[in-house]
């Protein structure tokens, strides 16, 4: 093997993991909702965790990203440890899919029909189709899709290099010498951990073994150890997206660490007692790309095998590893270990606005209820719902800020944009709420009381404004068009009982029925409840935009005006119902 060798197996390697991380990233964001859709099934239940981790693992060809993915679940409260060990476990069969794809390249046959199943055959075409869909091909969808089949055909380009390199290696002793030390299994689980530790992903790590299994030199006595090891070595991402994370994420990596370590020293044991007491053929022969991937399945397989039913005993064994501190641990709402993942982290930034649009909600509802009866302990309530709105909102804004960085779906991204502007409208939301408290804390200091036509009026105005917000947050809830069809036509109708509110407070100041200091109040609360529900008609609009994959707020609001049929009768009713006396 000589430098221009070298640097043609270093040319490889590079083209191998390069286009394993495009079209895992690129599948990331094809799958999109269907991603979200699997996690959001996860249930307590052994089988349901473990297809969940071998469906998501197999869809991005990462084990390492289900884990981390996992660690941030826990870390965020959405998944609890012993949902998480089974999802891990499930995950370390997934990863085995790619050692499949693999090991088409070692495919040997005449026959016209065989050959074309070697990567060599289809992968120029499916770079071309790959080119066709980025360059020629509008909307994210294509150009993910092309990446897809680019980054695979890079991948197995990438696999070719890498065998044609080491391939005169065959006849070099040094490199048989090599391999038969790693016959070792204790040198060869090292080895394996290693490699697999520096490059982050065990598909990757096996998938050098294929090439180097090509040479002919590489015996299943030297490739088990390794392929062992390797499950190992994996862990060591998740054990760093843990680091600061609460004691569950913790527990959630030790996990992973955990059940690879004992499979891995239960499996080598027997592997050994095998070696010594039976010295078997097969140990001594060439490894052949079909069978490094069938070993690496079957040795993750009876990993899960082995303990799928002591999950209770490893959640035990983590949480005495890991105890727990007396201090009681804060659970961050959203956990930047789920960025590595946006499709993920959208969903969880959707999940954490609702909690904030139901928290502003309440708090214009109390703020509401204050006008009939004044309590300290419901002022309080307003108050401190509005900050925890604030709070929300500069968690929700930097983390959107930084998932939009990430590259995403198109849909996705309209929607990251489509939160980013809600979040401003849930927060005013609840800022109104505290300035309605304000007017009657005024109205409660300077004794002041409005008369009953007013009061009657007012209610009128609070009942509209209430039906309104709660629109709001089920058509925000739900994305429900029918919804956000009834909101724009009952902010007209609160446009227009503002408007009758002042003209009717007039006549009252002109027949000495009502004072100034009043007045300026009555007109601040008609000002903030007017405002509510402008800003209800921008979280309407901005669910329109999303459904219309346009981020023109104001034509999308026209077209539900233009919608005469629905318009209008909507808006007669509610004219109706909220008419003045």
């Amino acid at each position: 093997m000589n430098i221009f060798d070298a640097l043609s197996l270093l040319g490889g390697l590079c083209l191998f993991l390069f286009g394993m991380n495009v079209m895992g990233e690129a599948l990331e964001r094809r799958a999109g909702n269907g991603l979200r859709n699997i996690l959001s099934r996860l249930t307590t239940k052994k089988s349901a965790g473990f297809l969940t981790g071998l469906g998501v693992t197999a869809v991005i060809q990462s084990s390492s990203a289900t884990t981390v993915m996992v660690v941030g679940f826990v870390n965020s409260g959405l998944l609890a440890l012993k949902q998480a060990i089974n999802v891990i476990m499930g995950a370390n069969v997934g990863t085995t899919v790619t050692a499949w794809l693999l090991s088409l390249s070692g495919i040997e046959s005449d026959n016209t029909f065989v050959k074309l199943l070697k990567p060599t055959s289809f992968t120029p075409i499916l770079a071309l189709i790959g080119v066709i869909f980025y360059m020629f091909l509008k909307g994210s969808k294509h150009k993910d899709t092309g990446m897809i089949l680019l980054g695979f055909a890079t991948l197995m380009f990438g696999m070719d290099a890498m065998s044609a390199a080491v391939s005169g290696l065959k006849n070099v002793p040094g490199f048989q010498n090599l391999f038969l030390m790693f016959t070792n299994p204790i040198l060869g689980v090292v080895a394996g951990a290693i490699l697999t530790a520096i490059i982050q992903s065990s598909s990757a790590s096996v998938g050098i073994l294929q090439a180097l299994a090509a040479t002919g030199q590489v015996t299943y006595g030297a490739a088990i150890p390794i392929i062992m090891g390797q499950n190992i070595g994996t862990c060591i991402t998740a054990i760093l997206s843990a680091i600061g994370a609460n004691k569950n994420a913790k527990r959630a990596a030790a996990v992973h660490l955990s059940f690879n370590v004992i499979g891995t020293a239960v499996w080598l044991i027997v592997f050994w007692i095998i070696k010594a007491t039976l010295s078997p053929v097969l140990l001594t022969e060439s490894a052949s790309l079909m069978g490094i991937a069938i070993a690496h399945s079957v040795f993750n397989i009876l990993c899960t095998i082995l303990l799928m039913p002591m999950s209770g005993l490893l959640e035990k064994l983590v949480i005495r590893l890991i105890p727990d501190s007396e201090k009681k641990e804060t659970v961050e709402k959203l956990d930047e270990r789920l960025l590595t993942t946006p499709a993920v982290a959208l969903e969880r930034c959707r999940a954490v606005t609702v909690d904030m649009a139901e928290c502003a909600v309440n708090t214009l509802s109390s703020a509401i209820s204050l006008l009939a009866d004044y309590t300290p302990e419901v002022a309080a309530k307003v108050k401190k719902g509005e900050e925890k709105t604030d709070r929300y909102e500069d968690i929700l804004g930097s983390y959107l800020v930084k998932l939009s960085s990430h590259s995403m779906g198109e849909g996705d991204s309209e929607e990251a944009a489509m939160l980013l502007k809600t979040i401003g409208d849930f927060e005013r939301i609840s800022d109104h709420g505290v300035n309605i408290l304000e007017s009657v804390e005024e109205l409660k200091a300077k004794d002041i009381v409005f008369s009953e036509s007013a009061k009657a009026e007012l209610n009128v105005l609070t009942l509209a404004v209430k039906e309104i917000i709660n629109l709001s947050l089920e058509a925000f809830k739900n994305y429900d068009a029918m919804a956000v069809k009834h909101i724009e036509p009952l902010e007209q109708v609160i446009d227009t009982i503002k408007e009758k509110l002042r003209t009717k407070h007039i006549l009252r100041l002109q027949q000495g029925e009502c004072t100034i200091d009043a007045g300026f109040i009555w007109s601040d609360l008609l000002t903030n409840l007017e405002r509510v529900s402008d800003h209800c008609s921008n979280i309407a609009g901005s669910i329109m935009d999303l459904r219309n994959m346009d981020m023109n707020i104001h034509e999308n609001l026209r077209a539900v005006r233009h919608d005469s049929e629905t318009y209008k009768r909507c808006l007669a009713e509610y004219s109706k119902k909220y008419a003045l006396n």
